[in-house]
């Protein structure tokens, strides 16, 4: 059952003052978890309370504005709630069998529930019509055709099958940013897959897309597969090496640190403390976390402000939330650790001492 109060919560507590921790960071406290954007809020708050109307506009309101990433994104969360409150889905399509917003929910929610299964693979072969349902709602529509690849991933298809799909979908989307990743993940756990071969993908789509495309940080998602892999699969083989499944060639530490700038880039183009390139900026700072660079990743901290998100953190916790604030202390540790040698050193070049080991006097000279 999901917890109509917990929804309320993140709009609750932004009318009260918020306590703020040194530097200007929200207290531990205020940290929000996949908290939603003013549009989804409302919605995932009506639905809770069993209405389907407000899902049904928002995602109408991205159809007709074409704005497909914003489609992705709330499909996925509605999709979710879906699994938790399987009545209320129900209720919509009975009510509007042919409404390509209920039908592309459908596909995602099918998908999603059997993601997890052993027989993954044969049980995605009897979902494939609700996605084809979804595709034929809306030609325009590049969103079921990134359910479609993470299907092809899901259930093993061929390579030929799989850039048709792709074809599809950068036809209608050349820079949809869920395709490109759906792509990769593809690309990572195909027999012939490897991640260079990965970055190649991820750079190539970068280099293409505009500089506020959330393509930008493709390559990032890369870095972070690249930074994880060992972690992930329980190997101590270094960070850069290829997919479970043997080692591959090392990523350099020049490529993984450019596609950490390119994101950086990214991420300094739209406000802090905004929802939307939340997870974007939760794997980048991941990223810089793992490469040391502790500044980088500090202005990364700052730019998320309260804003957790589950990917990265769920890779490596059961509570994401916990395992958030664990890198967010660890970032103003080495912070505060620089800042003080840095200090001692200023103070060492002020206070030379003499030979004793005592500060020096104007007699020592």
């Amino acid at each position: 059952m999901v917890d109509t109060m917990a929804l309320l919560h993140p709009f609750n507590r932004a009318s009260r003052p918020s306590s703020r921790e040194a530097g200007g960071l929200p207290a531990d406290n205020e940290v929000l978890l996949d908290a939603p954007d003013h549009r989804l809020g409302p919605a995932l708050v009506a639905a809770a309370q069993g209405e389907y109307g407000p899902a049904s506009a928002l995602l109408s309101a991205t159809r007709a504005s074409a704005d497909w990433e914003m489609r992705d994104r709330h499909l996925r969360r509605l999709a979710a709630f879906a699994r938790s409150r399987d009545e209320w889905y129900r209720a919509w399509r009975t009510a509007a069998p042919h409404d390509p917003d209920a039908l592309l929910v459908g596909a995602q929610l099918a998908v999603d529930r059997v993601w997890r299964s052993p027989a993954r693979a044969e049980l995605l072969r009897e979902v494939s019509p609700l996605i084809t349902a979804a595709g034929h709602g809306d030609l325009r529509d590049p969103v079921p055709w990134r359910i479609a690849l993470d299907h092809a991933r899901g259930s093993h298809a061929g390579h030929t099958y799989f850039e048709e799909l792709w074809e599809a979908a950068v036809r209608r989307a050349p820079h949809h940013y869920g395709c490109h990743v759906a792509a990769m993940r593809y690309l990572a756990s195909s027999s012939q897959g490897s991640l260079p071969a990965c970055f190649d993908f991820a750079e190539l789509a970068a280099h293409d897309a505009p500089a506020t495309s959330l393509v930008q940080a493709l390559p990032a998602r890369a870095a972070f597969s690249c930074l994880t892999v060992g972690l992930l699969h329980g190997r101590a083989d270094g960070p850069a090496h290829g997919p479970a499944g043997g080692r591959g060639p090392e990523v350099t530490r020049e490529r993984l640190d450019a596609a950490a700038d390119r994101a950086i880039a990214l991420s300094a183009r739209f406000p802090a403390a905004d929802p939307w390139p939340a997870e974007v900026r939760n794997k980048l700072m991941y990223v810089l976390v793992r490469l040391e660079r502790w500044t980088d990743a500090a202005e990364q901290l700052r730019q998320i402000g309260p804003y957790a998100t589950s990917f990265p953190w769920d890779r490596f916790s059961h509570d994401p939330l916990a395992g958030f604030l664990e890198i967010r202390h660890e970032i103003r540790d080495r912070i505060r650790d620089r800042i003080r040698g840095e200090t001692r050193r200023r103070t060492a070049s002020v206070h030379p001492r003499s030979e004793h080991g005592e500060r020096a006097r104007s007699g020592d000279h």
